[in-house]
């Protein structure tokens, strides 16, 4: 399969690229600066800063999906949203059949119609990131376009490969002792599988322990 993967050079971006990599799948990294990535072998590398609708429809043309691990400026959040838009629109010029994006936890449920963000749980720090991701998603799903929003467990680090891992949908999963934790590496895997055996369509979907 043939995957233009933005965030290429990110925590969980660079673990994606892994996987799909080790899956044998063509990996296309569009990246801000490309000296980054220069020289990693297996990958094309393109630029591309998501400013511009028609630069980015010319970057993902021909794939057959486009993963998004973009993580926006910690003191603008909000370039999430803008992000999002410019590539709901670039997947609709371009014709790309699909768009993966690595999401957040902090819409997800931990009580029915109680969300991590309205809570109280979330420390004050995260809120405007979590915030963003909750808008994010309203553009996906507001969209006509063929989208997943992968959202993953509350504690997101990188960690081990197991492959042991649970999945959910609106709801945070946690495991007994009520924490809620993924690696990015099993993140990654079920991210994957979600790529090639598409199970949830149009919707969020969640992961944990």
């Amino acid at each position: 399969m043939n995957v233009v993967l933005y965030g290429a050079t990110g925590k969980s971006g660079s673990r994606i690229m892994k996987e799909l990599l080790s899956r044998g799948h063509k990996v296309t990294a569009a990246v801000r600066d490309t000296s980054k990535l220069n020289g990693t072998d297996g990958i094309t590398v393109k630029q591309d800063d998501l400013s511009d609708v028609s630069k980015t429809a010319d970057a993902i043309k021909g794939a057959d999906a486009v993963v998004s691990a973009y993580a926006p400026p910690q003191d603008n959040t909000n370039a999430l949203v803008c992000v999002t838009k410019v590539q709901v629109a670039a997947v609709k010029k371009a014709g790309v059949p699909r768009l993966l994006v690595v999401g957040g936890a902090g819409g997800l449920e931990i009580a029915p119609g109680v969300s991590l963000i309205n809570s109280g749980h979330l420390p004050e720090p995260y809120l405007p990131i979590a915030k963003s991701h909750v808008n994010a998603l309203e553009v996906l799903q507001h969209s006509d376009i063929d989208w997943t929003y992968f959202a993953p467990a509350g504690f997101f680090e990188p960690g081990e490969r197991t492959g042991k891992f649970r999945l959910g949908t609106n709801e945070l999963i946690s495991n007994e002792k009520g924490e809620s934790r993924i690696s990015m590496e099993d993140y990654a895997i079920a991210l994957v599988d979600e790529l090639e055996k598409p199970a949830h369509r149009k919707q969020r979907f969640s992961i944990g322990y």
